[in-house]
């Protein structure tokens, strides 16, 4: 009898079926590659410290209170991204002390899922600001967004496996900043960064709750506010992006740690659905759906849109349980999240469910010729498919 792979080998796949990407296929070289020049260059006796040190600052992205820019550290050699608040907000107190905020939670929860930040200082004009790692990858926002728009090479690079390893990555991060004492509360696939090198980093912590504390500076309850930009994050109004906000944020109650787990939640249901849990024209509406619309089964939103698409039932109940009105019936913390999203993951990939389409097909025609799943799947590992 021929081994096992020579007979997966011989099978025949559709070419209008793109090979999976290889590991690291979207790795690009870095922007100022590492070289001895660098490494070994004089230091002054006479160095230039606080913003001073920083040089060749470019444009990199614009918030509703802050701008981003990379920079290059000249006693480091190396670029780094730089954050300020706006000129018209050097002032104003509360904004300050949220830019403060999120500086020192973000420096005080080191992980490998978080941002590490290099320093705070004021700049010559006397405005306040902080230096972070410049990280390269693609946000959930953006991978979630081609796979609606069925685009191949990301349904290659990211089945569904995948995405609910990103899931469970974000969700160690998140079990970590709540051992310290640090609940995100922003959650949205646009705060989830996927790295050239399947590292998972949580982004934005402006307005997470550090433990004793009521809110953060500035924060009130929400009110009403016909066209209101939903995706944006209002500073001084509320805490958490109206379409991915929890039942308690809306009502303006107490947040902790179980609010991050709906914030998982919705996150999970876009990938079950390729469709966000909340929408809305204005603020009213999505307010309504968040209080009074009960969550529909990600496996009925699903086949709405495309009648083949596969929901695991494990998953379904993982998400509808993370979604419940009240926190005391979602999963206690994120240690119990993680248990179920693993059990989830371990009975996707043995079901072969959630592997590239180039494994699904192997698996067709492996059960025509009576192959156990196990095998091919190892099989498979083995060729790389």
């Amino acid at each position: 009898m021929p081994e096992l792979s020579d007979r997966i080998q011989g099978m025949s796949f559709d070419p209008a079926i793109p090979e999976p990407l290889p590991p690291h296929a979207d790795v690009v070289p870095p922007e100022h590659p590492l070289r001895a020049e660098m490494t070994d260059a004089r230091f002054d006796r006479y160095w230039k410290s606080g913003s001073l040190k920083y040089t060749h600052f470019l444009p990199m992205t614009e918030g509703g209170t802050a701008t981003i820019q990379t920079c290059f550290d000249i006693n480091l050699n190396r670029t780094v991204v730089y954050k300020a608040l706006h000129e018209h907000l050097a002032d104003d107190e509360t904004e300050i002390a949220r830019f403060l905020r999120e500086a020192r939670v973000t420096a005080n929860i080191p992980h490998p899922g978080t941002a590490p930040v290099y320093e705070i200082g004021r700049d010559k004009a006397g405005r306040v600001y902080f230096t972070m790692k410049k990280l390269e990858g693609r946000d959930l926002r953006s991978i979630l967004g081609a796979l609606s728009a069925q685009e191949r090479a990301t349904q290659a690079a990211y089945p569904l496996a995948r995405r609910v390893e990103i899931l469970i990555s974000a969700a160690q991060t998140l079990k970590y900043a709540h051992h310290a004492g640090v609940v995100h509360r922003d959650l949205k696939p646009a705060n989830l960064l996927v790295g050239s090198f399947g590292e998972v980093t949580v982004l934005d912590w402006g307005l997470a709750k550090v433990r004793g504390e009521a809110a953060p500076p500035g924060a009130e309850k929400i009110t009403g506010q016909a066209g209101l930009a939903l995706e944006l994050t209002q500073p001084g109004r509320r805490f958490g992006t109206p379409l991915y906000m929890t039942p308690e944020q809306a009502r303006g109650g107490t947040t902790d740690e179980r609010t991050d787990v709906y914030g998982l939640g919705a996150i999970l249901f876009e990938m079950l659905t390729g469709k966000p849990l909340i929408f809305g024209q204005d603020l009213d509406e999505v307010l309504q759906q968040i209080l009074e619309r009960p969550v529909p089964r990600p496996s009925d939103v699903a086949r709405q849109a495309v009648p083949e698409r596969f929901v695991p039932e494990d998953l379904e109940a993982v998400c509808l349980t993370c979604l419940q009105t009240d926190p005391a019936d979602r999963y206690p913390d994120m240690a119990a999240l993680i248990d179920a999203l693993n059990a989830g993951h371990h009975n996707l990939t043995a079901q072969g469910r959630g592997e590239g389409p180039h494994a699904r097909r192997a698996l067709a025609l492996a059960a025509a010729l009576g192959l156990g799943a196990g095998l091919v799947l190892g099989a498979l590992s083995r060729l790389n498919v």
